[in-house]
């Protein structure tokens, strides 16, 4: 292969490469793009996070959801007794039930005590009310409980978040 041959196939293996995919800002996922985009805007020098959710729920409620939070804020003050709290009333499976049957429309206590593997209805109140001490639960009145909908994505994106 003389020089000539040597250069053409080497601007060929080049633009082969900065061609390729994954190599560019056009490559990444819209929502990282415009997520980058919104927070250079905003002047926010370490980006963020964005949690968003287009929910059509099983009680046929539909939700459209979305916050982002500068990595300045997430990363700062929040590492806090209220953030394990928060956190910690999730470790629980018989919780993690209650909030699942809550969210597929099983509101009451009534409705949840009549799950047998969930417990005696004292047991059943008391993980109810750590749920809402917490903000992962709210009640909507006549004994119903409810997930509050700044909480339904977030939710959500812990319980992804734990998949493996």
């Amino acid at each position: 292969m003389d020089l000539v041959d040597r250069l053409e196939e080497l601007e060929r293996r080049v633009t082969a490469l900065e061609n390729r995919p994954g190599g560019g800002e056009a490559d990444l996922p819209w929502a990282v793009a415009r997520l980058r985009q919104e927070f250079e805007a905003a002047g926010a020098r370490n980006g963020g996070v964005l949690l968003a959710g287009a929910l059509h729920l099983p009680t046929g409620e539909q939700l459209n959801w979305q916050a982002q939070f500068a990595t300045d804020a997430v990363v700062g003050d929040v590492w806090t007794i209220e953030a394990a709290n928060c956190l910690a009333a999730l470790a629980d499976p018989v919780r993690l039930r209650l909030l699942q049957e809550i969210v597929y429309g099983r509101r009451t206590a009534a409705d949840l005590a009549a799950i047998e593997e969930l417990g005696t209805s004292a047991e059943i109140y008391q993980h109810l009310r750590q749920l809402a001490a917490v903000g992962w639960l709210q009640t909507a009145g006549r004994g119903r409980f409810e997930v509050p909908e700044a909480r339904l994505v977030p939710l959500l994106a812990t319980l992804a978040s734990a998949q493996r």
